[in-house]
């Protein structure tokens, strides 16, 4: 007798069971940083942007159109206008010493160069204090020239200067290291100057992270706190910057107007956030 066969050729297969196996770990650590980022990031830039336009946008408005306000984004743009030219050149010339010529004190320049970095703000601005101002190492040789830095805009440029002083050289230092000397020879013997080989060879291999670095230091230049209260006084009007602004009003009690400061500050930044963003696609991009 012919036994049945146990799974027709004709009949349904059952489909193979997939067993959802939960990464608990995986998912503990999503939600824990999703939750430090609502906390710590997200909740309180809406509530900046809800205590900007409490008052609506008549209030909003008129926060906008304070005289003092003015003056403190014009003061801000002003720093950023001087500041970071003047760190750009210098980190381009500080990132190409220090990867094209070898001389003694090279690591030690390196570590100087990083010191903003770990010297705190504030204690940066008491630095420049101890150096300019009444007091101060050069203090009776400026009041003999009638020059004055400290609470004036001078030492607000050197202050924020020393803060954001690292930012390009650390762009543009491992991109140099990794181009090399190659093509730099090569277009020294068909018979291009320094000026050429620079502008020509070296500076388009480098213009995504000499732009991250320009980014950066605007970005810190506008958002200084520490260094410039110490050296500028915060006055009104006068040496006062946003950040500086936004702490004033608010210890006044104009909530508002400091919100809609803060709300100003943010936006700069997220601005700033667009354009890395950009510069890191535009980097792969040509990576690939």
């Amino acid at each position: 007798m012919a036994s049945t066969p146990l799974n027709p050729p004709n009949a349904p297969q059952s489909l193979p069971q997939k067993n959802f196996k939960v990464d608990w770990v995986k998912l503990t650590l999503i939600l824990g940083v999703a939750a430090y980022l609502l906390l710590v990031l997200v909740i309180p830039l809406l509530n900046v942007i809800y205590q900007a336009l409490a008052g609506g946008f008549p209030g909003f408005w008129a926060a906008l159109q304070e005289s003092d306000f003015q003056k403190a984004v014009l003061l801000t743009l002003l720093i950023a206008v001087i500041v970071v030219p003047l760190n750009t050149v210098f980190g381009l010339c500080a990132a190409w010493a220090l990867t094209r010529r070898n001389f003694p004190g090279r690591a030690f320049l390196l570590s100087v160069i990083d010191l903003p970095f770990s010297v705190p703000s504030v204690v940066a601005g008491l630095m420049l204090v101890l150096l300019y101002g009444r007091e101060g190492w050069f203090g009776p040789l400026l009041q003999d020239w009638d020059v004055k830095i400290i609470f004036a805009v001078p030492g607000i440029v050197l202050a924020s200067a020393f803060v954001t002083m690292p930012f390009v050289v650390r762009e543009v230092l491992p991109v140099l290291e990794d181009l090399g000397k190659d093509q730099e020879e090569a277009a020294r013997t068909l018979g291009a100057n320094e000026w050429q080989i620079f502008w020509r060879v070296t500076l388009p291999s480098i213009r995504w992270s000499v732009m991250y670095g320009v980014i950066l230091t605007n970005a810190r230049t506008m958002g200084e706190f520490g260094a410039v209260a110490v050296v500028s006084g915060s006055i009104a009007g006068k040496t006062q910057t946003l950040p500086l602004y936004v702490e004033e009003a608010y210890k006044q009690y104009q909530t508002q107007a400091s919100y809609t400061a803060a709300l100003l500050l943010a936006c700069l930044a997220l601005v700033t956030l667009v354009l890395k963003t950009v510069l890191e696609q535009q980097t792969q991009t040509g990576d690939e």
